[in-house]
């Protein structure tokens, strides 16, 4: 199928073996180990085709974990108990990214009401850690590889909420792939190889002892075990959900941070709450895209949108020079306000409506001159009144599921509370310590956030759940992959393969403010006369190429039901259905 048919097709417009943690250690010599061409990791064969099936698809970035959810699905699981076990399963596997540690948002599509909804299992800052101490101690940021950079672990609460309301299958048997793996071991994939720790230090010795449980780096094809991970998760299987929060689980951590100098207790895990939310929209060219309100940086995918719309895009060609210039310049706009107004909501009053309307896109839209690259930017004004994983899972009843969980940087804190076999998450980083900021840091609040699903519906039916993963790069992968469907009608999997762009240094929530134009980074494939061409408009440029995010999704058909999932070949894995 061309690829500029594909959404008019689909009927809308357009070997040793050590005690405890234990390695099985590949030898380095080609006859004994896998053969692996590690330079070809990032320029892999972007020729995969759409996955298509009938009954249920799970997409995620490591094959273990799709096939769990599989599983899941084909036991009489829900998309929601799918998504969970897969998501443990990236726990154990791919444990520098995600983990309980954590925290995670989802919009879903629930089938038998005919509507999204919202989940907003973020954590928030400890009681016992303000403005206030932050000055006492001469901090002007949090570090973010200390415990004054930790928050309350969201993680477990969504995937009770998710589980109560949605949920077909029993806790037990949605942690039983995680709690194997975990127990048992698996052999490390390559691209998760890469971000493995490497070396220990003594400021992380919790970290090194889980991951380098014999002092040695492990690398592609080394089996690893995680005992302490295998407890936690054969805890919360036997003691419930809220043991996280109320029982010997939150009570191992707030000892842990007594310990460790960090500022948790009891009533930190006790008072928290995950949230159900509603998703918030803009149009874009006739289709619906939803992400979530703030405390989350989706909206800024909104705004990208709305501002590109002002221009024929489809005329210009995937990665041209014009198109990519457009591109930047628009996230340049929306990043300048996501430094300014994106804050928790609980605590401030956020003019999203306004933020993510046409006016004040078509506002902002004026400020990009089509030839000249913005050597400085700043946030609009407001009217008065006014590290990550992704995966998406759909079953045959027609949910659907799209699903972010994230500890933040690589390794999160690189603490690991003892015996539990999982990384704190290290999201307290992003609060501003600026007494005038929104985001500024304060008892009991959300931080910013980067970590934001998507969904994607027309005339009120859904069409497409998806995610990009890969922190300030989310909204930028958002709006890449939409232009690249809408657009330019690529399909799905098309869609995530193409060369991306990455725009970096723009002012943040943290109190950072941009002084320039900031950098460019591109991947391969886009040209060498393109890359001449945003140089001469202005643009900077980083020397050589990078890889950006990470992305999985999955498109909906109706008449009969069938779905097609898309999953990043940056990755190391794959969209399965049946």
């Amino acid at each position: 199928m061309n690829r500029r048919s594909f959404i008019k097709a689909s009927g809308v417009a357009s070997a040793s073996t050590l005690l405890g943690n234990q390695v099985v250690a590949a030898n380095t010599h080609l006859d004994r180990s896998v053969p692996l061409n590690r330079d070809g990791i990032q320029s892999r064969n972007q020729n995969r085709s759409t996955v298509a099936c009938q009954r249920g698809i799970v997409c995620s970035s490591q094959p273990l974990a799709s096939q769990a959810g599989l599983d899941i699905l084909k036991r009489g699981g829900s998309a929601v108990d799918a998504a969970i076990a897969a998501n443990a399963v990236l726990s154990v596997v791919e444990p520098m990214s995600n983990g309980p540690g954590g925290d995670l948002f989802a919009i879903g599509w629930d089938e038998a009401s005919q509507s999204l909804y919202g989940l907003n299992a973020s954590g928030r800052s400890p009681y016992n850690w303000s403005l206030a101490e932050a000055n006492r101690l001469g901090l002007s940021s949090i570090d973010p590889n200390s415990p004054l950079s930790w928050s309350v672990p969201g993680c477990v609460s969504g995937w009770e909420l998710l589980s109560e309301r949605f949920g077909k299958v029993s806790r037990p048997a949605l942690l039983e792939d995680a709690i194997h793996y975990a127990r048992s071991g698996f052999p490390i994939s390559p691209v998760i190889a890469r971000g493995w720790v490497r070396s220990s230090r003594a400021s992380h010795r919790s970290l090194y002892e889980t991951y380098l449980p014999d002092g040695k780096a492990l690398g592609f094809g080394d089996v690893f075990k995680n005992p302490g991970c295998a407890e936690f998760f054969e805890l919360l299987s036997r003691e419930g959900w809220k043991s996280f929060y109320e029982g010997e689980i939150a009570e191992r951590i707030v000892r842990f941070s007594q310990t460790e100098g960090g500022r948790f207790e009891m009533r930190d895990f006790r008072d928290h709450t995950a949230d159900w939310i509603s998703p918030v929209s803009t149009n874009y060219r006739g289709f619906d895209i939803w992400e979530l309100p703030p405390n989350g940086q989706g909206i800024a995918a909104l705004q990208i949108l709305n501002m590109l719309e002002q221009f024929d895009i489809s005329e210009l060609g995937p990665n041209s020079a014009q198109q990519l210039h457009l591109f930047l310049e628009a996230k340049k706009l929306a990043f300048e306000d996501r430094a300014v107004y994106y804050a928790d909501m609980d605590f401030e009053r956020i003019p999203v409506e306004w933020l993510i309307s046409k006016e004040y896109g078509k506002e902002r839209a004026r400020l990009i001159d089509p030839k000249k690259a913005a050597q400085a930017v700043t946030a609009g004004r407001i009217r008065a009144n006014s590290d990550t994983v992704y995966l998406t899972a759909a079953d045959q009843d027609g949910n659907m599921v799209s699903f972010i969980q994230s500890i933040y940087h690589g390794w999160g804190s690189k603490f690991v509370p003892d015996n539990l076999g999982f990384a704190l998450q290290n999201r307290g980083e992003l609060f501003s310590l600026n007494s005038e900021d929104l985001n500024k840091l304060e008892p009991h609040k959300r931080p910013f956030h980067t970590i934001i699903p998507g969904f994607m519906t027309k005339d009120g039916k859904p069409l497409m759940s998806f995610g990009v993963m890969g922190g300030d790069f989310q909204p930028q992968g958002h709006a890449q992959v939409l232009m690249n469907m809408i657009d330019f009608g690529m399909s799905p999997q098309q869609a995530g393969e193409q060369p991306r762009v990455s725009h970096a240094e723009s002012s943040k929530p943290t109190g950072f403010r941009s002084t320039g134009p900031g950098m460019v980074g591109v991947e391969r494939g886009i040209s060498d006369s393109v890359r001449v061409q945003l140089e001469e408009m202005g643009h900077r440029l980083n020397a050589g190429v990078g890889t950006y995010g990470g992305y999985q999704s999955i498109w909906r058909m109706d008449e009969p039901l069938r779905y097609f999932g898309g999953s990043d070949p940056r990755k190391d894995g794959c969209a399965i259905g049946y």
